[in-house]
């Protein structure tokens, strides 16, 4: 672990590299603030930038935007009862009465100071859990990815919202389907191309990924264009700010519970700091010992429970992404495909053949997080004054920023064609209530299922009953099992239950 972060050392703690970080964490500030842009957009925004750079300078870069967009979101969420992002809807309910109240600078330091020790106390998870995990993988076989792969989509589909469970299974095809389009590598036969030479090479992923979320987004943004957002006018002074700390430090057993509940929900393939922010606000107003107090913005647990959550999950989305290549929410899905496109593929073998850049990945972290802190405290009145920024000047922006990407990575327009046809396919998707994060982890994770599939089938002899009999991938199949079949289960049982005392 040490060795990973000297090596990091060497790359991180370099003039322009800082700088690459400190830029990355006021632009991600900004973006994570406006409503409605994402931190996913924010790092696929940037993704085809960094593709002329070095890797050593690219992933601090974003590892800066990722941390600043998910924090970011606390501004507009406390100031405009609006989330900047969707990990920052539960500070919604406490932030805004707070600063509602005239308490604006109180609420703005509890959602921060929780911010950055719930990020920087999982970036230590990420640490000391990354590697370990990174040794049991190595002895994993093809049984064992092709079963975390089951496992991933069980995930999603168990924690989609009531009724969209048979949804996500449909975008998780959807997506399968579109990463068998081109050239199977093992039979050497092109595939589902339908006449078109350009399908033969596939589809590229990032301009896939880009498409279905940003052009839906900006079209749903679109809508909000003319209408006014009316924002508190605060009389920012740092002394009330700087002294939530130590009501933070006062509330350490409210902290620690949501930053472990950030770490374990963001570690889960496919779930990320949305629903870390919402348990963890749950979770602290049950074990509060005045409930009722809670969406009236007095308590700083009721603000700083979610934000210490959606932080947290940050450090713990890394985990499977570094370690199996697995995402652990859409923003590292994002930070993938930034790897790829550099052309290295996450997994065990990035510890032993590329520890210097796991090294730059876990120095990068804290450095974002120790910018957060350090522009917070001076440029908070700046990030104000950015979500007032009318829409009809964003979009165009961000769209053409967008398709300059798309285009820039391979210099081909039949890029741009698959960034426009892939975001249409978002727009209905998003219209009909079909998640996307299935369809773009099909479309990723599909290849990958199909290549250890044809291993493990290899090594077998055509049998599959070593899914089942070794014991790690018989294991993760059983889990993936009970995530899906128990659920409905348990809520059938609670129905009948409640039927019965009627």
């Amino acid at each position: 672990m040490y060795d990973l972060m000297f090596q990091g050392a060497a790359h991180v703690f370099l003039p322009w590299t800082l700088f690459a970080i400190f830029m990355g964490v006021a632009g991600g500030l900004v973006i994570g603030a406006i409503p409605g842009l994402t931190s996913t957009m924010a790092i696929a925004l940037m993704v085809p930038v960094t593709y002329a750079m070095p890797i050593e300078f690219a992933i601090p870069l974003l590892m800066g935007v990722y941390c600043g967009a998910i924090s970011g979101g606390l501004v507009g969420a406390i100031l405009l009862n609006i989330p900047g992002t969707p990990a920052s809807a539960s500070t919604c309910l406490d932030g805004y009465p707070m600063a509602a109240k005239g308490q604006a600078p109180r609420a703005l330091g509890l959602a921060v100071y929780s911010s950055m020790i719930g990020g920087t106390l999982s970036g230590l998870a990420l640490v000391l859990i990354s590697p370990l995990l990174a040794k049991i993988a190595l002895t994993f076989g093809p049984w064992e990815y092709f079963a975390l792969v089951i496992f991933t989509f069980s995930c999603i589909s168990a924690m989609s919202e009531k009724g969209r469970a048979i949804k996500a299974f449909m975008a998780a095809f959807i997506g399968l389907g579109l990463a068998l389009v081109g050239l199977d590598e093992a039979s050497g036969q092109v595939r589902m191309t339908f006449g078109f030479t350009a399908f033969e090479s596939g589809f590229y992923e990032l301009p896939a990924l880009i498409g279905l979320y940003a052009i839906p987004q900006l079209l749903a943004d679109s809508d909000d264009i003319g209408r006014t957002s009316k924002i508190l006018k605060i009389n920012f002074k740092l002394r009330e700010f700087t002294q939530t700390f130590g009501e933070v430090i006062r509330h350490k057993r409210d902290l620690l519970r949501s930053t472990f509940i950030g770490i374990i929900i963001g570690i889960l393939p496919g779930v990320g700091p949305g629903l870390s922010n919402i348990v963890a606000y749950s979770q602290a107003k049950r074990a509060s010992k005045t409930p009722e107090k809670y969406g009236t913005g007095e308590l700083a647990e009721s603000v700083m429970s979610p934000e210490a959550a959606n932080n947290a999950s940050m450090g713990g989305a890394l985990i499977p992404m570094l370690t199996l290549g697995i995402p652990g929410d859409a923003s590292t899905l994002m930070m993938l495909g930034a790897f790829m496109l550099h052309g290295i593929d996450p997994g065990p073998l990035l510890f032993r053949d590329h520890g210097d850049i796991v090294g730059v990945v876990f120095l990068s972290f804290f450095v974002a997080f120790a910018f957060c802190t350090v522009i917070y405290h001076f440029f908070i009145p700046l990030t104000i004054k950015a979500i007032s920024v009318p829409r009809q000047y964003v979009i165009p922006v961000l769209l053409i920023l967008c398709t300059v990407g798309c285009y820039s990575l391979n210099n081909r327009m039949f890029d741009v064609y698959c960034f426009l046809g892939f975001g249409l396919l978002g727009y209905f998707l998003h219209i009909s209530r079909v998640p996307v994060l299935p369809v773009i982890l099909g479309l990723i994770l599909g290849p990958m299922a199909e290549e250890q599939l044809s291993l493990a089938l290899a090594f077998g002899q055509g049998s599959i009953l070593p899914f089942f009999m070794r014991p790690v991938s018989g294991s993760i199949l059983l889990v993936a099992f009970l995530s899906l079949v128990l659920p409905p289960i348990i809520t059938y049982l609670r129905h009948k239950k409640i039927l019965k005392s009627a």
